[in-house]
């Protein structure tokens, strides 16, 4: 009977361990620590961005779309905050649209006011590389130099939205 308790009692563990894992990626599929899955995507303005061509950069992919109310609150911030101080520095931000036509990304970019590069994701092909398919968007995720993540977000919290920031000014001065 012990033995059959025990066992009970593990099962029961490893459902909640495996519960709360599963809450705790916020949708993700990836973690701080793994090499970030690499991809190919066309810009709104036609050019094509490979994300292995950016090793010896720091990254910052942020996933987006156009009816998303949050993406349009946090994306002023992510050019105010973060692109228009590191763009010259080296910082690479790509706006990655989840499965929007070509016109509605530009237009999403026009009443945002960002000026960092847009990517087109048909299929929701390169957001399924790095996060559950069915899971939200408003989501950025940091890369370093190494190729490796280094934050996740979910969302438009500002006190994770400020970590980030930190991590990038010190990924950047690096």
């Amino acid at each position: 009977m012990n033995t059959f308790k025990y066992l009970l009692a593990l099962i029961i563990i490893s459902g909640l361990t495996a519960c709360q894992s599963k809450k705790e990626s916020r949708g993700y599929i990836v973690e701080v620590g793994d090499k970030a899955p690499v991809f190919e995507a066309t810009l709104t303005n036609g050019e094509t961005f490979d994300l292995e061509e950016q090793k010896g950069k720091v990254v910052m992919l942020q996933f987006t779309a156009s009816w998303c109310g949050v993406c349009r609150k946090e994306m002023p911030h992510i050019e105010k905050e973060i692109w228009q101080k590191h763009k010259d520095n080296g910082l690479v931000v790509i706006g990655i649209d989840r499965d929007e036509p070509l016109e509605t990304v530009k237009e999403f970019a026009t009443q945002t006011g960002v000026t960092y590069p847009l990517a087109l994701d048909p299929g929701a092909e390169i957001f399924s590389l790095y996060a559950e398919k069915e899971a939200g968007v408003t989501r950025n995720v940091l890369i370093d130099r190494d190729g490796k993540i280094v934050f996740l977000t979910r969302l438009f919290n500002e006190e994770e939205f400020s970590s980030l920031v930190e991590k990038i000014n010190e990924l950047m001065q690096q």
